[in-house]
């Protein structure tokens, strides 16, 4: 038996980086991890950007903690995390509403003519656009960089990373007791870092769920339009999600930016979703699809009010929940890890009240009753 002051369930981005701000607080932590390296699943497939006015209000305040830290990554890497990159949305006349609920609230983000919008993604159609909004300041993140970064803090400050541990028991009792594949761990506090697997987790541990929707999001990687130098190119894409597009090493990697709700796994591209997507891509701009060089998938866990879930478990002392990560988890890690730290802690977290209670695990209504 291994003993620990905090047990962490999942080695993605979540996980590692409240592991590491955990440790660097003195607290003895070990990260259980199923898989042979850390960050496998939807921390690697992530599109990787920082948009500040992405998600409710909630989400945009957690994005606006972790900016900072992106942009100055002291005791992370040597140089900032973010590069440059820009964030554009279109519309046609039917979804100009649409637009308009997403400027609204955002700061940052300015509206486009259809030839503005043009001028910064040259292969869009101009009789599909009606609007367009551009968030300038929106930037690439290095996740690599970031993830073996706070993997780095860890070890630096003691904790450990355990791979090839899937989770096969959790226990309840004067500690919390996770026996795995590579052995028995305890400590008084669980970290449910699992990601899709999330509830799982918390079944495991006799607590009701909190509704994750695992779902699966594709990307295909096409060539670069002729004639064209696409590295200053922003992310764009329409508002109704139909697809968005995105620079990546010299290729354009597009989505079809669906959320089919999926069972926990080793995400794969669906042939057909990934062609539909491709086809409505080809509708908005004047390049045509003729290769695709390679595609993958990742899955995107969601609860009902789509805002991430931490904090404790009210049904059973020393639970603490760090799911529901969506598509914002790798954007929102720094403020994320460092709230997991202070409330596992007992310090005051640095967040704003009315957004800690918004993350409360505890405010499903399908939980209430709970054993406790």
């Amino acid at each position: 038996m291994t003993r620990a002051d905090i047990l962490v369930i999942g080695g993605g981005i979540a996980g590692i980086s409240a592991a590491a701000r955990c440790a660097e607080a003195g607290a003895r932590v070990v990260v259980l991890e199923r898989e042979p390296g850390i960050g496998a699943h939807s921390t690697a497939r992530s599109a990787a950007i920082f948009i500040a006015n992405y998600g409710n209000a909630t989400l945009r305040a957690i994005n606006a903690a972790s900016g900072p830290l992106l942009a100055e990554p002291d005791g992370l890497a040597d140089h900032p995390l973010l590069t440059p990159r820009g964030f554009l949305i279109f519309a046609d006349e039917a979804r100009l509403p649409e637009l308009a609920a997403m400027q609204a609230g955002a700061t940052g983000m300015e509206a486009l003519s259809a030839q503005q919008a043009i001028e910064l993604a040259p292969i869009l159609r101009p009789e599909r656009i009606a609007g367009a909004v551009y968030e300038a300041e929106a930037r690439d993140i290095d996740v690599d960089l970031l993830l073996n970064g706070f993997a780095r803090l860890l070890r630096a400050h003691g904790g450990q990373v355990v791979t090839g541990a899937e989770v096969l028991a959790v226990e309840r009792g004067q500690d919390w007791t996770v026996t795995c594949k590579a052995g028995s761990y305890s400590a008084p506090v669980v970290i449910n870092a699992a990601g899709a697997w999330g509830d799982i987790v918390a079944q495991m541990a006799g607590l009701a769920p909190v509704g994750l929707v695992p779902m699966r999001r594709s990307a295909a990687i096409l060539p670069a339009p002729d004639g064209e130098n696409i590295a200053a190119w922003p992310l764009f894409g329409r508002v109704d999600d139909a697809w968005y597009a995105k620079p990546m090493g010299g290729r354009l990697m597009v989505s079809p930016a669906e959320e089919d709700p999926v069972a926990p796994h080793d995400a794969w591209p669906d042939d057909m979703v990934l062609a539909e997507g491709l086809d409505r891509f080809e509708q908005d701009v004047t390049m045509r699809v003729s290769r695709v060089e390679r595609s993958w998938a990742g899955l995107r866990s969601f609860v009902p009010d789509r805002t991430l879930v931490a904090g404790f478990d009210a049904n059973a002392k020393g639970f603490f929940w760090l799911v529901g990560q969506g598509g914002y988890g790798v954007q929102t890690a720094p403020a994320m890890a460092q709230l997991t730290a202070d409330l596992c802690i007992g310090r005051t977290p640095v967040l704003a009240d009315w957004v800690v209670n918004a993350l409360s695990p505890n405010r499903f209504s399908t939980r209430k009753g709970a054993d406790t």
